[in-house]
């Protein structure tokens, strides 16, 4: 049953299912303007999830076809997946800030292929072991068609969202705060409005992933097989964390779970979280490690023997990117010629 909930002022959102996903959903926000209704974000690109948002979309007395615009916290396929569907049955424009537009463009043009030789590579790097490994190397050689691969063909924007200026939204004043950690390119949304229930605070916030009442999102390094920069995410994150704690919204409206209260108070509650992981990564970081025996060794919401595959894969970026905050910060390095390198506190 689709799931549509009212919360004044003109916003609405629309649960629309992630398919094998223990996230569940993503809330797609439907925020009334003078031209029409704009989304927040679109959901995952799939038939029941489209059905979900048209049905939605009907619940909150309009359509695909009347959608006058799109915008997309980040270029992740449970946000960014239906928005090409979105434009073709409505005209609307998509709106993404520039840094995940282009990767956008580059995911567009590279083959699958190339993706998957460049996550054998890093997997490689990491010290993965080959049984992990091999599973990869047997998709890059299979014969499946991009087109059957989710987020390989994703919808090119034909708007640049800019940090802190007015997105063109009739009638409505909000602005867009760039928040890079999650992806590069990640914004939240400040709606600059009195909330409707006059919650005490400075209007409300779609947080994207950035902020999560219950969860961490997940902050793993930027992948990219055009890109070499040397990147911070966790660094990227946390200072974005402090800047949306500074903004003091009266409600925060995220991408998964629920909205919520006291934004400065869950902002806190992260920053202690990271800290407390990297105090305890440099105790593990007691003897070197590769990042896979890092990952191995770390925390989860599971033991590491009932992570499957894919999440493994996502677990050595986000320790690879707690490793990359701990150098930077002088706090650990690599040891001179380990193969496959090994990182020890300092």
């Amino acid at each position: 049953m689709t799931q549509v909930t009212d919360h004044g002022g003109g916003v609405r959102s629309i649960k629309v299912p992630i398919p094998d996903n223990p996230l569940g959903h993503t809330l797609v926000y439907v925020v009334d303007t003078d031209a029409g209704p704009v989304l927040i974000d679109t959901g995952w690109d799939d038939p029941g999830s489209w059905d979900t948002l048209a049905e939605g979309l009907a619940a909150c007395g309009t359509s695909v076809a009347g959608v006058h615009g799109v915008v997309i916290t980040h270029h992740h396929p449970d946000h960014h997946g239906l928005s090409g569907k979105v434009r073709e049955a409505s005209g609307a424009w998509i709106a993404m800030h520039a840094a995940d537009a282009a990767i956008v463009r580059r995911t567009r043009e590279n083959r699958p292929e190339r993706w998957f030789a460049y996550m054998v590579a890093k997997l490689e790097a990491s010290g993965a072991p080959e049984e992990h490994i091999a599973a990869l190397r047997g998709t890059r050689t299979s014969a499946r068609r991009p087109s059957t691969l989710p987020g390989f063909s994703p919808a090119l924007p034909d708007r640049e969202i800019v940090p802190g200026e007015l997105l063109p939204l009739p009638g409505r004043r909000l602005r867009a705060v760039w928040t890079p950690g999650h992806t590069p390119g990640h914004v939240c949304l400040h709606l600059e409005e009195t909330h409707p229930a006059r919650l005490p605070g400075r209007g409300r916030l779609f947080s994207g992933d950035h902020l999560l009442p219950r969860i961490t999102p997940h902050i793993g390094l930027y992948e990219d097989p055009d890109d070499a920069t040397v990147t911070d995410p966790l660094g990227d994150y946390l200072d974005s964390l402090e800047r949306i704690g500074r903004l003091e919204p009266a409600e925060v409206l995220p991408a998964h779970q629920h909205p919520f209260a006291d934004a400065p108070a869950r902002v806190r509650e992260l920053l202690d979280h990271h800290e407390e992981r990297l105090t305890g990564l440099l105790s593990l970081l007691t003897t070197p490690l590769t990042p896979w025996r890092l990952a191995e060794r770390m925390e989860w919401n599971r033991p590491w023997e009932q992570i499957p595959y894919g999440s493994r894969t996502i677990a050595i970026s986000e320790a690879e990117a707690h490793l990359r905050r701990l150098v930077k910060l002088g706090r650990a390095e690599a040891v001179p010629g380990s193969d496959p390198v090994t990182y020890v506190a300092v």
